[in-house]
């Protein structure tokens, strides 16, 4: 009985041997089978590297994304553009400030302007503009020619109320439909503090729309002999940058409760007197300073008062001032260009 079990144990061992060399050579051809596929799957990796990288770097046919395609094609058109600035900024050099900004006409180009006289006016004053087109300011076809013989156009300059639409707009609107003199300043709110920016505004838009020799800024309160400020304008036609005006000096004033009050007094030294500047009543300024104005608008830094603010735009710059007794407007004399209405 002993032999006979001890027979059956040890095929039963036997038996589990072959079953566990089966297994164990199963799961190693399994094995293989596995390390075989990775190793295939990252050779066939390597191969499309090696071909990215011959692509990206020049080894194999170049290509280039539309993406990519259209930045070339910008930067090229960026550099067309800046050689051409650069060519306008050349040319400018050699006239003033800047090139003239003007319309690209295919037909013959306008005959360029001698003064473009800016009329400072605001709601309330219809009187005044009435006076002014009684004496001294063409009406209608009238003053259509003054342009087209004298090349001197004339028109109002006011902004708009602060109540967008109210009934002075309306006025104004009305006016204007039926003299059509006026620039109206859609972009600009009437305020008395707002008078500097007011004139730097209609500098840049008489600048952008009329190509002229030179730029007058008028109060409305002023009377004005057009054939003398044509004559006076015509002589100063040799100065590329020109400011012309009856020019003064004055005291500043720190008391916030003078008139005359100047927010930055501070700025104007222990003597607190202003620079030297064109009294505000008329002043001219050539093409190229208005040009300057128009370019620098964002960067100009404006005082209490428009005359003062304007003359302190041109410190440190190569400009002629003219101090011209005609253009003092307190006095009636004879050859004057102005007086006090």
């Amino acid at each position: 009985m002993y032999s006979r079990g001890s027979n059956h144990r040890l095929a039963g061992s036997a038996f589990r041997s072959q079953v566990s060399v089966l297994m164990l050579t199963m799961f190693a051809s399994m094995a293989s089978i596995y390390v075989a596929g990775r190793l295939w799957l990252d050779s066939e990796n390597r191969v499309y590297l090696i071909k990215e990288l011959d692509r990206r770097t020049g080894q194999a046919k170049s290509a280039i994304s539309v993406d990519d395609t259209l930045k070339i094609i910008a930067c090229r058109e960026q550099q067309k553009k800046l050689t051409a600035l650069e060519m306008e900024l050349a040319a400018a050099q050699q006239e003033g400030f800047v090139s003239n900004h003007l319309s690209e006409n295919k037909g013959t180009p306008k005959k360029k302007l001698l003064a473009v006289v800016g009329i400072i006016t605001k709601f309330g004053r219809k009187n005044n503009r009435d006076a002014i087109r009684r004496a001294w300011m063409p009406t209608g076809t009238d003053l259509k020619r003054l342009e087209a013989q004298k090349g001197i156009v004339i028109r109002f300059v006011i902004g708009r109320s602060a109540n967008r639409g109210d009934s002075s707009d309306k006025d104004i609107d009305s006016e204007n439909m039926q003299t059509n003199d006026f620039i109206i300043l859609n972009n600009h709110v009437e305020a008395p503090e707002e008078h500097p920016k007011k004139t730097k505004l209609f500098f840049i838009h008489a600048a952008e729309n009329w190509n002229a020799e030179f730029y007058a800024k008028v109060n409305d309160d002023v009377y004005v002999n057009i054939d003398t400020l044509g004559a006076t304008l015509a002589t100063h036609l040799d100065k590329p940058r020109v400011y012309i005006g009856c020019m003064k000096s004055g005291e500043v004033f720190s008391e916030s409760t003078h008139k005359w009050y100047e927010p930055d007094w501070w700025k104007f030294g222990d003597g607190k007197s202003y620079f030297r500047h064109a009294s505000g009543e008329i002043y001219v300024i050539s093409q190229a300073l208005a040009q300057f104005i128009s370019i620098n608008r964002s960067i100009l830094l404006s005082y209490a008062h428009d005359d003062v603010t304007t003359g302190s735009w041109f410190i440190g710059l190569d400009v002629k001032y003219i101090d011209d007794t005609k253009f003092c407007c307190s006095s009636w004399a004879s050859g004057a260009i102005c007086a006090g209405v």
